[in-house]
């Protein structure tokens, strides 16, 4: 599978270096690398790793507008099938700069119902 034009290739090494630590430490708490989200919907993703078996399989807090974000595994190939209302593609937040890591996120994004 291509990488999806949303990762940049700063972005794919950032990705893929946590996902190696992950992968040597186990349990690893990083900022998200990148933030994604849909123009015409409500879903958003804030991505911290690539697994480096599976470059297509990345972990993050995955909100997809139901009230209920959740830590877990995504596939690239997946965001990128994804579309809006009006048939959009997912994009990359280009002013988006994480200040804590994912796990803060996480509580925050639990305790308002989203992202």
């Amino acid at each position: 599978m291509a990488r999806p034009a949303f990762i940049s290739d700063a972005d794919h090494k950032q990705l893929l270096a946590n996902g190696q630590r992950a992968a040597g430490r186990g349990s690893i708490d990083p900022p998200p690398v990148i933030k994604l989200f849909t123009p015409d919907a409500n879903a958003t993703w804030l991505l911290t790793e690539l697994d480096p078996d599976d470059e297509d399989l990345a972990f993050g807090l995955c909100d997809l507008g139901h009230g209920c974000p959740e830590l877990g595994s995504v596939r690239l190939s997946e965001i990128a099938s994804v579309r809006g209302r009006l048939g959009l593609p997912v994009e990359k937040d280009m002013h988006f700069t994480a200040h804590k890591p994912l796990s803060t996120y996480a509580k925050e994004g639990r305790f308002k119902g989203c992202i």
